[in-house]
């Protein structure tokens, strides 16, 4: 598909209407509206890890109003089968065929709610999905998208009921955030919109399907620096000699810090990559891709500070 590149600036103020739709029903959280535009628009998938009830699904349902995409929510349960996610083949005695019957993981956004109640086999079903964008079943490759994105709920492993997640599903996220509680003021706004209904409900799309796919080819073509490159390369390799990291990033969570890079970049108006866009997303892309050697209580926890001590000590290019 040729998509016709715009204005950068263009860009920007599309992005604004997005984002204030999306700001208007999750109050106080605009880090956690940013990081998920920046996983849609470099082509990737966003984790959200908290306690349940801060609006976790509010993002996700708000971002697919906003988008004027097709969106499914499914809800991930220990009783869920791969089979209940892809589809299954159900034979027509009619015609003597067995004929595809698509399952919810077909549509442009996808909500996986609660993605770590589901047993591991289930979980696994997503990798080719998330990874290529393909689904294959009974030797047929069926595509999906685009745009394809999948934005996933967790909540903390040591809520009951729950299964953690392997080290080859968190790397198909390119960002996993925190939401939090909303602050004072933002609460009381929140219930002082609830009076006559869901607000979410209330969304009209401001981009298509086809906008999405177009901003997303935009995000491909801002200069990155050799010396950005290199920046980028450092901290990767940092990871991978830290005494306290087991398991270091891996090159596709280089190639995700890349991409985001470029989308924050055209969020903000630009069409080139400065440092601080790599070390403000440092911390989302890669901590859930490290794994800490030692035992600690959080270990997102401390991943995190871990990755932020790297940033502070790799020597930025000039």
């Amino acid at each position: 598909m040729t998509t016709t590149l715009l204005p950068f600036t263009d860009y920007s103020s599309r992005l604004s209407r997005l984002r204030d739709a999306v700001a208007g029903v999750l109050l106080g959280k605009p880090e956690g509206i940013q990081l998920a535009l920046v996983a849609l628009l470099a082509e990737g998938h966003l984790l959200i890890e908290d306690v349940p009830g801060i609006g976790k699904t509010l993002l996700a349902k708000a971002l697919a109003r906003s988008l004027g995409c097709t969106f499914h929510r499914i809800q991930f349960t220990p009783d869920l089968l791969p089979s209940d996610l892809l589809g299954t083949s159900v034979y027509h005695q009619a015609t003597g065929q067995f004929v595809f019957q698509p399952g919810p993981l077909f549509a442009q956004v996808v909500l996986a709610d609660e993605i770590n109640r589901a047993t591991p086999r289930t979980q696994s079903a997503l990798l080719e999905a998330m990874s290529d964008r393909q689904v294959s079943l009974d030797g047929q490759t069926h595509t999906l998208g685009p745009p394809f994105f999948v934005l996933a709920t967790q909540n903390p492993y040591e809520f009951e009921g729950t299964y953690p997640l392997p080290e080859s599903q968190l790397d198909r996220f390119l960002i996993r955030i925190r939401l939090g509680y909303p602050d004072r003021k933002a609460e009381k706004l929140i219930l002082d919109g609830h009076r006559d209904g869901e607000p979410v409900d209330k969304l009209a799309p401001v981009w298509t399907g086809e906008e999405v796919a177009a901003l997303q080819q935009a995000v491909r073509q801002v200069r990155v620096e050799d010396s950005l490159s290199d920046y980028l390369l450092d901290i990767l390799e940092a990871t991978r000699d830290h005494a306290e990291i087991q398991l270091g990033a891996s090159t596709r969570a280089g190639l995700g810090l890349y991409r985001a890079s470029q989308a924050l970049a055209l969020i903000e108006g630009r069409d080139y990559v400065i440092p601080d866009d790599i070390k403000r997303l440092a911390r989302p892309v890669l901590a859930h891709r490290i794994l800490v050697r030692r035992a600690r209580a959080n270990q997102a926890d401390a991943a995190g500070q871990i990755i932020d001590t790297i940033v502070r000590q790799t020597p930025v290019p000039s």
